[in-house]
């Protein structure tokens, strides 16, 4: 671990086996977002990404809730602000970012809050989680993203409940309705999305950048588009492969099925 940010409430640490742990401080406010916070969480994306020691990003909230959403009490400085910039933005920054990030969702995730958690690529959350729309009850205008992505995760009826209605939908539903992928005890929190981390830092580095990207990118499309742009980046990677890239994985391929025969 090296580093947290000057104001500590957005910190950074970084591990020695290539994953990153950026946790939202503020517990005394829910970890409401203030606008200095949102800037120092994309920037936290950005340098992430850039960092090449670094593979994997888990993002969470300490104490009871991981992000109450947008600090209300300074609403007119966040949302009069250079709301299109996207080097201010968290959720413009978390797209961005090549690495996976992985959620780790305990208590709260509320409208922004819920935003920041839909950008994620692997959602953990802690038994009894909540994540909440309010946008509808105190007349906020979504923009990082919920109006659109959560109908094309869970459904467009049931995304239209939970916003429409602003009622919680639980991490316990949200993991039935394929959004979370794995509903853990509190304490067992961190260490299952670590463990996801760890599995996705063995695996070929450049082939997991790749493949997030071509997933992300593809889930904008229709399916036959999506189809035609994962055929395009497979020639582009193949035919940018050398006869010594080639050879190390026909050697990796054989090492792993003489290790399978010698078990059986």
């Amino acid at each position: 671990m090296d580093r947290q940010s000057p104001e500590k409430l957005i910190l950074v640490n970084r591990h020695p086996n290539g994953v990153a742990l950026i946790t939202i401080n503020r517990p005394g406010s829910l970890n409401s977002l203030t606008r200095p916070m949102m800037v120092d969480l994309a920037q936290a994306f950005k340098k992430l990404d850039r960092d090449e020691s670094v593979r994997v990003i888990i993002l969470t909230g300490s104490g009871r809730s991981f992000c109450s959403g947008v600090d209300l009490t300074a609403a007119e400085d966040v949302f009069k602000g250079d709301v299109k910039d996207p080097e201010s933005d968290p959720v413009v920054q978390m797209e961005l970012c090549r690495k996976p990030i992985i959620g780790a969702v305990r208590g709260f995730a509320v409208t922004a809050g819920f935003e920041i958690a839909l950008a994620c690529d692997i959602l953990v959350a802690a038994k009894g989680s909540k994540f909440m729309d309010t946008h509808a009850r105190f007349g906020i205008f979504p923009s990082w993203g919920l109006s659109q992505k959560l109908s094309r995760i869970i459904g467009v009826n049931k995304a239209r409940e939970v916003s429409l209605t602003a009622s919680p939908l639980t991490a316990e539903v949200a993991e039935k309705l394929g959004f979370v992928n794995h509903v853990v005890e509190e304490g067992e929190l961190l260490k299952k999305s670590r463990e996801i981390a760890d599995a996705i830092v063995k695996n070929n580095q450049d082939l997991v950048l790749r493949y997030k990207a071509v997933i992300n990118d593809g889930i904008k499309l229709d399916l036959g588009r999506a189809l035609s742009l994962e055929k395009e980046r497979a020639h582009d990677y193949y035919n940018g492969m050398t006869k010594e890239q080639f050879r190390k994985m026909q050697e990796f391929i054989a090492g792993r099925s003489s290790k399978k025969q010698s078990k059986l």
